[in-house]
């Protein structure tokens, strides 16, 4: 809708484009003339005039053709058009209307009426106005909120992925430090070398015990030891690496640095002998005599994530994997068996006996090895 609202008046007369002009103009409307059909549906297609006054008899194009293409037009067609016409034939009248006229007036018209048909069409022409610009408003908000549902149920998704991301990291990383890894991405996990501390465990009397007893209560004995090293793992930070029957195997020092990694491995090994000997004796009050041994080694491992696209795991390959399996292997209920690069790396916090060198699978020589006793504090 113009401000003031803009008329078009067409007529082939100019003594009535005139009257039309002086009393529209003298009402505050801005009115703009056409002499013929043709010029006055090129004028309506160039201004966009809030209402038409349109003459039937006219030259080149009459008021009837002028009124379909009008109506045939998508820019125009919501346009008020009053026919203006000096016959009263009632033919003329159902024909325009029929065209799709909003009303009609005969010449001589009465300015009064003239004025009140125009306001009234005015009136129509505005609220069609304003209701297409709220369904256009309403349009533009639905897209708008479409696209943030779009980008909602996007962000959700990615949300819920790292959810998964984050529960598949904590099966072996502690979860202070799966939020960190999976901030960081994939790349913390890709193949790599770092010197490691690595702490085996397992239990001394376990195969006995799946022989001697019901598969309920074996499966409670592993329950009740998982649960206790589990949360001293994680209390000291530790990569677990992986839950083999009774079998457990812990990293230090990945996928995140860990300056101190030596003295931590040490302190988790004392703290789970010192956890399963408590364990221990609730065990034999029921029957079953299980004993607990584990070992730490340092050294340099290669890390990574192993396995295929539905399934894969971290782990760590190296000599210093082996070194802690087979130390863990020798050692015997109640030990906790360190290498010789664990005890310099921790002397004189950690109070330790040698074993003398063990003969070990797999190394050519004998291995020293020392007893872990107990960690003297700062």
């Amino acid at each position: 809708m113009h401000d003031p609202p803009k008329i078009l008046a067409v007529d082939d007369a100019p003594e009535n484009l005139e009257i039309l002009r002086t009393r529209l103009a003298a009402k505050g409307y801005d009115v703009i003339t056409a002499a013929d059909g043709e010029e006055g549906l090129a004028r309506a297609r160039a201004e966009s005039p809030d209402l038409v006054l349109l003459d039937i008899m006219m030259p080149k194009l009459d008021g009837i053709a002028v009124l379909k293409a009008l109506k045939a037009d998508t820019a125009l067609r919501f346009v008020p058009v009053v026919l203006v016409t000096a016959k009263a034939d009632t033919r003329d009248v159902v024909a325009g209307l029929e065209a799709g006229a909003d009303d009609y007036l005969t010449k001589p018209f009465d300015q009064a009426a003239l004025v009140a048909r125009v306001r009234s069409l005015l009136r129509i022409k505005e609220l069609h106005d304003l209701a297409t610009a709220q369904a256009a408003r309403l349009a533009e908000q639905a897209e708008a909120l479409a696209a943030a549902n779009r980008s909602l149920e996007e962000r959700v998704a990615a949300q819920v992925a790292e959810i998964e991301r984050i529960g598949r990291l904590r099966r072996f990383l502690p979860p202070q430090l799966a939020e960190i890894v999976s901030r960081e991405g994939g790349a913390a996990l890709v193949s790599h070398r770092r010197e490691i501390t690595v702490v085996c465990c397992d239990l001394r009397g376990f195969t006995a015990l799946t022989e001697a007893s019901e598969p309920e209560d074996v499966m409670t004995v592993l329950d009740e030891y998982h649960r206790a090293v589990g949360e001293l793992i994680f209390r000291h930070e530790g990569t677990l690496e992986r839950f083999a029957g009774d079998g457990v195997m812990v990293i230090f020092n990945d996928p995140l640095p860990c300056p101190d990694h030596a003295a931590r491995g040490v302190r988790l090994g004392l703290e789970m002998r010192d956890a399963m000997a408590r364990l221990a004796e609730a065990w034999r009050r029921r029957g079953h005599e299980v004993g607990f041994g584990a070992a730490v080694a340092l050294g340099y491992a290669t890390l990574g994530e192993i396995g295929f696209d539905q399934r894969r795991e971290y782990t760590a390959i190296g000599s210093v994997v082996s070194l802690a399996h087979r130390l863990c292997a020798s050692a015997k209920a109640g030990q906790v068996l360190i290498s010789q690069r664990v005890l310099a790396a921790v002397e004189p916090r950690c109070e330790a006996t040698p074993v003398g060198p063990l003969e070990l699978k797999g190394f050519a020589r004998p291995v020293p090895a020392f007893d872990a006793i107990r960690w003297r504090d700062a």
